[in-house]
């Protein structure tokens, strides 16, 4: 690593810490930047695919023969394994080898994404979109933990995932742009083809840029851990998806979420008696990675509703095309970009505690703020400004949870931290719309029903504020150094 960086004040020798304010700017060689560029990129291409699809599947369904109620599997095929697998791959990085992992997946990525795009009937494009999943679910944790063991602990890795936030945040939003307009200009099968483009420019640079990262120790992997764990998410992901479209009456959403429930029940029980758990009980109790997960939790599900509710809004309410509806989240995709910028500033000076904290707080009062919506024209004008303000605290929010979550942690369990942070986004970005969502659709009005979603949206995301500021409370050592305290320490 060629990253030159002033020195750490001698009167604070925790100042270099993203949870503590630093002034630090890093430089970056050439060699770094490019590093930068590939994991992120990676991290792009997988948000990306994440709503690029969604405006082409009516046009999907027509073309393959798919009916209404199966198009949800073009989603959920990829949601399973891309949350499911999460933790798992993480843990496997860590033991034989992340950038091995990582590369695999890309492949993976890349191939099955070819395979969605020449897909000649349901099937074979259902195929596409798992083996999609599964390859995320390499490329997610691995590229994450190959960031944070690259770029150490401070200012540098502060800038590298101010950058990765704000990429993973213009994928959402750029997928949902491009998708239209791919979608209405070559058909559904280029918002496909785009991925596997993606990977043809990525992967032939990764294999000379990576370090391969490992753990030192002989690996052993917690084989019940991962069954249990995996199986858990499957069935929590399955139930929480299916839900969103059909609700939570129907037989296999009810079996699969009690499955999914008393499979993390088990995980926790395995975990607590295996000699090589796969993951740390101790970890879990660090008030870094309980209390930043939560606001990683709350500000992934609670904005990803926001934008649900606000997508059925400007078109039903206000009767917004769908291209004008992308345009409103086309404001909020830049000013993401712009508040990516500054995010890393901002926990320097403050620590990414004090951000954390700031920036669900401003979310909330900001989707509070869309309380004032009407079914009059100029109610646009509201919606854009208050969702791309909510979403520049929301970015936030993303990246400096995600340095609370990775902070201290050693080398050797970066794998695992990051796979936590991710499973963390993913069954955010799966939850919210399921439990709130369904409130707006299901109402008498549309109007009142988004109100309604909207008012207890905001005070989630402010409760979570509160909760995380007392959560992370901190102390000072005899040095004046700034120390976490443990979980359930007084």
């Amino acid at each position: 690593m060629a990253i030159d960086t002033r020195p750490t004040d001698p009167r604070h020798p925790d100042s270099s810490s993203p949870l503590s304010p630093s002034s630090d700017t890093p430089r970056l060689s050439t060699r770094d930047r490019l590093v930068l560029f590939v994991l992120c990129a990676a991290q792009f291409m997988v948000a990306l695919d994440f709503s690029v699809l969604n405006v082409a599947l009516p046009a999907l369904g027509t073309d393959l023969g798919m009916s209404t109620s199966a198009l949800q599997w073009a989603v959920t095929a990829f949601a399973l394994p891309s949350g499911g697998f999460l933790l798992l791959f993480g843990r496997i990085g860590d033991l034989f080898g992340r950038r091995r992992l990582f590369l695999t997946g890309l492949a993976l990525f890349g191939a099955a994404s070819l395979l969605a795009t020449l897909a000649w009937d349901p099937a074979s494009f259902l195929t596409g979109r798992a083996l999609q999943g599964l390859g995320a679910a390499a490329i997610v944790p691995t590229g994450m933990s190959l960031l944070t063991t690259t770029f150490a602990e401070g200012p540098a890795r502060d800038r590298a995932l101010g950058i990765s936030g704000t990429l993973l945040s213009l994928g959402f939003t750029i997928g949902m742009i491009a998708g239209g307009v791919l979608t209405d200009a070559l058909g559904w099968r280029s918002t496909m083809g785009l991925l596997t483009l993606c990977t043809v420019l990525v992967l032939p640079l990764a294999p000379g840029l990576l370090p391969e990262s490992r753990t030192p120790e002989r690996p052993r992997l917690d084989v019940p851990g991962a069954v249990t764990v995996t199986g858990g998410l499957l069935s929590l992901i399955y139930a929480l998806s299916t839900a969103a479209d059909h609700g939570f009456a129907r037989p296999d959403v009810i079996v699969t979420l009690i499955a999914g429930l008393a499979l993390l029940t088990a995980f926790a029980v395995v975990e607590s008696r295996s000699a090589a758990p796969l993951v740390s009980l101790p970890m879990l109790r660090r008030r870094t990675v309980a209390w930043g997960n939560l606001g990683g939790l709350v500000t992934f599900s609670m904005m990803s509703t926001v934008v649900f509710v606000l997508t059925l809004y400007l078109q039903e309410v206000l009767d917004l095309s769908a291209f004008r509806t992308g345009l409103v989240f086309g404001v909020q995709g830049l000013l993401s970009a712009v508040a990516g910028t500054f995010a890393p500033k901002v926990i320097g000076r403050l620590g990414a505690r004090r951000t954390l904290v700031a920036s669900l707080t401003g979310q909330g009062l900001l989707i509070a703020t869309l309380l004032g919506l009407d079914e009059s024209g100029r109610s646009v004008w509201l919606a854009t400004a208050a969702v791309a303000l909510a979403s520049m605290c929301h970015l936030g929010a993303i990246i400096s949870y995600g340095l609370t979550v990775t902070s201290g942690v050693p080398d050797e369990e970066q794998g695992l931290a990051t796979g936590l942070v991710t499973s963390t986004q993913q069954v955010g970005i799966t939850v919210g719309i399921p439990l709130l969502g369904v409130l707006a659709t299901t109402s008498d009005s549309l109007l009142a029903g988004v109100h309604l979603v909207l008012a207890l949206d905001a005070a989630i995301v402010l409760a979570a504020a509160v909760l995380v500021g007392l959560g992370l409370r901190t102390r000072r050592t005899a040095s004046g150094a700034v120390e976490t305290e443990p979980l359930g320490s007084r």
